[in-house]
């Protein structure tokens, strides 16, 4: 698996990477930022692990980066930044997993190898399709009745588990762990803002909203409309 460290601290560098390698993978480092978005842009990785706090261009910039270029990496942020709204900002920004410093380097490892084993775009339908909504994987576009709807990267995802489960209802636990990786509740109205938002666009020029909200459980798609 080819893995991008961006890590400043040299020893850190050092550790996570020959670590990595040891186990089989194939591992480039940067140090700063900005030659990170540089490296990135030419190149295709399995997984990145990306430092918050490194010179240049911090790693949630970085992540941000990324994500607006419709790079969809699967990305372990590392970081001595612990706190909660810490953990929020940097899923929110579109990282998959977060690890606070100091760590296991057992765990790091293990948390790399579930980054990398989810499944290839081949593997998964190309089109998810409810009522007129279409999110095509491949491209990474969504549709409302042939327009073309932008979303941001939680936005797209957390639309693409509400098409996967078309007609049954997604709780609110569900979108915390299968979109932010949340195994708790952070006790945030994360969920319901990205929601309100996704909604926003999702309807705009309908007079049928394409999210229904299930008072008390969570939401749902259903073909035969909300």
């Amino acid at each position: 698996m080819n893995v991008f460290l961006l890590e400043d601290d040299a020893e850190a560098s050092d550790f996570i990477a020959r670590g990595l390698r040891e186990r089989g993978h194939h591992v480039e480092t940067e140090t700063d930022g900005r030659a990170a978005i540089l490296k990135l842009g030419a190149s295709e990785f399995d997984v990145l692990i990306l430092d918050r706090m490194v010179p240049g261009l911090d790693g949630l910039a970085v992540l941000r980066s990324l994500r607006a270029m419709g790079r969809t990496t699967p990305t372990l942020l590392l970081t001595a930044m612990a706190q909660i709204v810490d953990r929020v900002d940097g899923l929110e920004a579109g990282a998959d997993d977060y690890l606070v410093k100091p760590f296991a380097f057992a765990e790091l490892a293990a948390r790399v190898a579930a980054l990398g084993r989810r499944a290839p775009v081949g593997e998964v339908p190309a089109l998810l399709r409810v009522a007129d909504v279409e999110m095509n994987l491949l491209r990474r576009e969504v549709r409302r009745g042939g327009r073309l709807v932008e979303l941001q990267p939680r936005e797209f995802a957390l639309l693409e588990q509400l098409l996967r489960n078309a007609g049954r209802v997604v709780t609110r636990t569900m979108l915390l762990d299968r979109v932010w990786n949340f195994g708790f509740d952070p006790k945030t109205n994360i969920v319901e803002t990205h929601m309100s938002r996704l909604r926003g666009k999702l309807n705009q020029g309908f007079t049928r909203s394409a999210i229904r909200t299930v008072r008390g459980s969570g939401y749902m798609m259903e073909d035969d409309g909300c």
